[in-house]
Parts: C-alpha cells; structure tokens; sequence
C-alpha cells in the first residue's frame, strides 16, 4: 500500500480520545486498528486495491477520529460524522444503541471498508459495505478479511 504521509489528519487522537469514541459506538476497536490510526489518522493513498465478491475495489483514504470535526478541514473524513450519515444503513436492528458495522476507509464510488463486529465483538471481521445495494436497516456486506491486520495484508 502507498500512503501520502503529508494528509495524516492531526492532531493524532489520544488513547482518551479513542476511549471516548469506543464508549459511544459501545465497542472496543482491535488493537492493530487502534496503532494504524494512531500513526496514520485519515491518511490518503495512492495504491491500495483488493478484490472482494468477484468486484474490484480501490481505497481513496482511511477515516479518522477527532476531536474537534467542526474546526477541522478535514472533519467530513471523521468516523462520527460518516456513521451518523449511514448509520441506519449499516445495521438491521432499529433498537441498536451503539454500532455493530464500523467505517473505517472511504472506496472510490461511495462504498465503505468496515470493522464488522456483529460475529464477533472482541475481534471484528473486514467488510466492504454497499452503498448502492444497502436500504435503512437493511445493509449489505461484503467479507473482505478475518481481521485489521489480515486486511491491512490484502493491501500490500
């Protein structure tokens, strides 16, 4: 994977920060996620292709977490503000407090790569999420990987 290092979103979140959201979702995030973004908040890059249910996708950038999103330039990049455009979109349970299916990249064409936690809480698959076929509380996944690290793998 190549990434433009000089679009890391800063400043980089703080283990608090993180806490913070994870208590909002209601989720803990996986430990190789919690270090990419700590490293490599909302970054862009250049080449990073996988190929998932016969389909060729191509990551435009990575979310981030913020603190502060409305005095941020690139606060639309932000994991909150992408979940709450999408979110009844991501989950078929309309009683859910939290999130089940996590944005984490943006693909080119308006999908999104996701931590999928609702088959395992403690250690979520990598999903691709479409938006073209998903309705409110009707989402439609993809399986791309295990895990982060595996996911992060398919990209080298």
């Amino acid at each position: 994977m190549k990434m433009k290092h000089d679009t890391i979103v800063t400043p980089l979140p703080s283990e608090e920060l993180i806490k913070k959201h994870e208590k909002f979702w209601r989720l803990r995030l996986p430990e190789p996620f919690v270090n990419f973004v700590k490293l490599y908040n909302g970054i862009e890059v250049e080449e990073a292709t996988f190929e998932c249910n016969n389909r060729g996708y191509a990551i435009e950038r990575f979310l981030c977490i913020l603190d502060d999103i409305e005095n941020n330039t690139k606060g639309i990049y932000d994991i909150d503000v992408v979940f709450s455009q999408i979110g009844e979109r991501l989950t078929d349970n309309e009683d859910l407090v939290g999130a089940e299916v996590l944005p984490i990249a943006s693909v080119f064409a308006g999908d999104f790569v996701c931590l999928d936690f609702r088959h395992n809480k403690e250690n979520p698959s990598v999903c691709v999420w479409s938006h073209e076929e998903s309705g409110e509380f009707e989402p439609i996944t993809f399986k791309v990987a295990d895990d982060f690290e595996e996911f992060l793998k398919f990209l080298d």
